[in-house]
Parts: C-alpha cells; sequence; structure tokens
C-alpha cells in the first residue's frame, strides 16, 4: 500500500496540465467502416468536439492524441482544423488500451496533472475538466462517475439478483491523476483486470476518489448515440 506523499509531488494551482486523448477504438458496434471517433457531428468529426473542448480549458494545457496506425493522416488532418493544434501531438495507439495510454505517457516528462479521456466522449463539457483538475490536485486522483437510473440485477451461479443502484456509478473519463502517480502505475505489467486507468491506479493500492459526473458525458458507442449528441449540442447553442 502507498500513501499519496510517497507517489507523487504536490503541484501549485498553476501547475502544467496534460489531456491524453485516446482515439484507438475500432467502432464494430457502431456499425460503420470509419471509426467512430471520425463520424460527423454537427459538421465536425467526433474527435474534433473533444479536442476543442480541452483546448478551451487553459491556454497552456497541451494534448497528447493517440490515434491507430491506419488512421494517423485522418487524425493529422482533424488537429488541423482545431483551434490550436500546436498544442496538440500525435503518438500511436497499442495492442490494447493500457498499452495505447502508456504510449501517450511516455511523452510526458515532467510534474504535472493528466487527464486521460475517451475521444468518443465528445460532449465534455470544461466545467467537468475544471473540476477533475481541483480534486485531482487536493487527492492526487480523480474519476468521474455518475449514479444509475434503471433498476440492476447481476447474474450468479445460482441465477440473478438485485443490486441495490444507490451503492453503484458508472465511470467516465477524464480519469485524471499527478503524472507521478499514473506513471508509476503504468510501470506495473498489462492485466487483463485493467479495463480503464482508475483500475491501472488502483492495483498500486492507492484508493480511488470518484467526483460526480455528468449525464450528457455519453460514450459514442452506437448510432442512437450520435443522433442524442446531435441534439444536446444543438440545445447547447440555442
Amino acid at each position: 500500500m502507498f500513501n499519496n506523499s510517497e507517489i507523487f509531488t504536490p503541484l501549485g494551482a498553476g501547475g502544467k496540465k496534460y489531456a491524453v486523448i485516446v482515439a484507438g477504438g475500432a467502432g464494430l458496434r457502431m456499425g460503420t467502416a470509419m471509426p467512430k471517433q471520425f463520424l460527423p457531428l454537427r459538421g465536425k468529426p467526433v474527435l474534433w468536439h473533444s479536442l476543442n473542448t480541452f483546448l478551451e480549458a487553459w491556454p497552456g494545457l497541451e494534448i497528447i492524441l493517440v490515434l491507430p496506425q491506419d488512421h494517423l493522416h485522418t487524425g493529422e488532418t482533424i488537429v488541423s482544423t482545431t483551434s490550436n493544434p500546436a498544442r496538440i501531438r500525435i503518438t500511436v495507439g497499442g495492442e490494447t488500451r493500457f498499452h495505447s495510454v502508456k504510449n501517450g505517457l511516455t511523452l510526458i516528462n515532467e510534474p504535472s496533472i493528466v487527464f486521460v479521456h475517451d475521444a468518443v466522449r465528445c460532449l465534455i463539457t470544461t466545467n467537468l475538466i475544471h473540476r477533475c483538475y481541483d480534486a485531482a490536485l487536493e487527492k492526487g486522483n480523480a474519476i468521474p462517475a455518475i449514479q444509475p437510473i434503471d433498476t440492476l440485477r447481476i447474474e450468479t451461479p445460482d441465477g440473478n439478483r438485485l443490486l441495490d443502484r444507490q451503492l453503484v456509478r458508472i465511470i467516465q473519463t477524464p480519469q485524471t491523476f499527478y503524472s507521478d502517480l499514473i506513471k508509476k502505475a503504468f510501470d506495473q505489467p498489462y492485466d487483463t483486470s485493467f479495463t480503464d486507468e482508475a483500475s491501472v491506479v488502483e492495483k498500486l493500492g492507492i484508493p480511488i476518489q470518484l467526483i460526480e459526473g455528468e449525464a450528457s458525458n455519453i460514450k459514442i458507442t452506437r448510432p442512437l448515440d450520435i443522433l442524442l449528441a446531435e441534439k444536446i449540442l444543438e440545445e447547447r447553442e440555442w
């Protein structure tokens, strides 16, 4: 078990900030030939919306964009249309999400706060980014999560049983950490239990800090999600 003070050096409120934006998915559930991060959403690719929101969050924040090898040119074209392409670096993804994030983290070599974000959570707001930063600055990490509204049941060897949804949380991104902490966590060997960055950090014995996420911070996965995202963006523009 590690203490926070053993694994990261506290930063001031004006410390360096990086966002590792992971855009390596194939989008098989979307049923399209083009990966979902490149699909159009109100005239811009899904990825563009995620990049631009992080660029707007702070003028000094830098982005590391992790892309599939086969789609580097597409990503470069999208980056060139953002509000500040000079603050975005591109690297190639790996075999799994763990390896893709690890590739992005190798480009961070100074004490900082690091956001790891799914490119297809394109409705992220600067408000949520700021709240994740403030919480991580204080606690070492911050993971946005929301409470489910549906009734939940879990399958067991004896059938299934009801879960108390008051005790369950749906995890979102950006998952936010001190750079020392997350880089140390990603020095661990890959494990199939690593489904997100919080699970990697948790294996070090670090308590995970949940903060309130946003219901609109959906992950574009199915065609219906594009329709929902279009509507949310339309209402934000009113």
